[in-house]
């Protein structure tokens, strides 16, 4: 047995941990609490926040838009499920524009280009039709092609799909998370 083993030495006075490995040998050891490593954040990162951010706060505007569109267009049809005549389909397609238009034309028109897209997706999610599809069923195909031709200007297209598995995937986290929180479901 050495000096460094029996603990008796010129080296007594301080006390450290001691390991023994398989082979016999003692080694001083200590243990360190759990430190956090973080990488420096890059401005990929940054930008990727940036947009997730940009995102999660549309989504957080429109999605009661999405949800109120799914549950009116639901009402529509099912008052104009029963009617065939031509003049009272397009009667009561106007009453509900315009009670519509009261209700959500101010709202709707101070929503950010972006927040528009991001509601036409979230439309196409909750009722399975694009917003031109929409617009030619109850406006007709001229007023549809209009509205398209306005907004591809805005850099947008109403027939723009969603794609919960590819693209919109990360729209689609984000709804679900606002789902789960509030309890709506898809319409």
């Amino acid at each position: 047995m050495t000096i460094a083993q029996n603990g008796t030495g010129p080296y007594d006075t301080i006390r450290v941990g001691a390991c023994i490995e398989a082979n016999g040998d003692t080694i001083p050891c200590s243990w360190l609490p759990p430190y956090l490593t973080v990488t420096r954040e890059t401005r990929k990162s940054r930008r990727m926040a940036a947009e997730w951010t940009r995102l999660r706060n549309a989504v957080y505007v429109t999605y009661p838009y999405a949800i109120k569109a799914s549950a009116i267009m639901n009402q529509i049809n099912a008052e104009l499920a029963n009617v065939t005549d031509k003049k009272k389909r397009k009667a009561i397609i106007k009453a509900h524009e315009k009670e519509l238009k009261k209700e959500f034309a101010d709202k709707l028109t101070q929503l950010s280009v972006y927040q528009g897209k991001v509601l036409m997706k979230l439309i196409y999610r909750q009722t399975g039709n694009n917003c031109y599809e929409i617009i030619q069923e109850y406006k007709g195909g001229f007023s549809a092609g209009f509205w398209q031709t306005v907004a591809v200007v805005f850099g947008s297209n109403l027939r723009q799909q969603y794609d919960p598995n590819g693209t919109d995937k990360p729209m689609e986290s984000i709804v679900v998370d606002v789902e789960r929180m509030y309890g709506h479901r898809r319409g």
